[in-house]
């Protein structure tokens, strides 16, 4: 009985440090292989996702008549506008402009990965302050209670007009 228990705690063991030397080099998975390739210019593609327009999907890469496919991830907060290849380094968001309701600001390409084909300079925008959804639907609320208030002041005035 201890010999099957100490072969059966040999064999947790044993899976245990393979599982944890199996997932060591995730990482590597992303990076290209260089196995049997003398090219050294590789082109790759923007990262497609497999469902949607986020998550897990696949990058293709040439270089003269070779290609590849390999697995890339596309963020779900990406900026559409640049794309996720593109990194960015922000200034600080500008003052509100009142008559379009949204405010900017300005970034400077720091990194393009995968050879990717970026802007020097982007601008982007965003809705000011208290311009929120929830402010509007705050007010909507608002107004239709107003609106039944007044409907029920003047049904009731209504009726004592009539002596009902």
């Amino acid at each position: 009985m201890k010999a099957e228990m100490l072969l059966l705690l040999l064999l947790v063991a044993v899976i245990s440090v393979q599982t944890v030397a199996g997932g060591k080099n995730k990482k590597e998975k992303n990076k290209p292989s260089d196995s049997g390739s003398e090219c050294s210019d590789w082109r790759y593609g923007n990262c497609v996702p497999s469902n949607g327009d986020c998550g897990a999907g696949f990058r293709e890469g040439s270089c003269d008549q070779q290609t590849k496919k390999m697995k890339c991830k596309v963020p779900c907060n990406w900026k559409k506008d640049f794309g996720a290849d593109c990194k960015y380094r922000f200034d600080n968001w500008g003052e509100c402009d009142p008559t379009s309701g949204s405010r900017t600001r300005t970034g400077t390409l720091k990194k393009a990965l995968y050879n990717a084909e970026c802007l020097q300079t982007i601008s982007v925008s965003k809705p000011c302050p208290g311009t929120t959804k929830t402010k509007t639907k705050a007010a909507y609320i608002y107004t239709l209670y107003l609106l039944l208030f007044l409907s029920k002041h003047v049904l009731f005035t209504m009726m004592k007009g009539l002596h009902l």
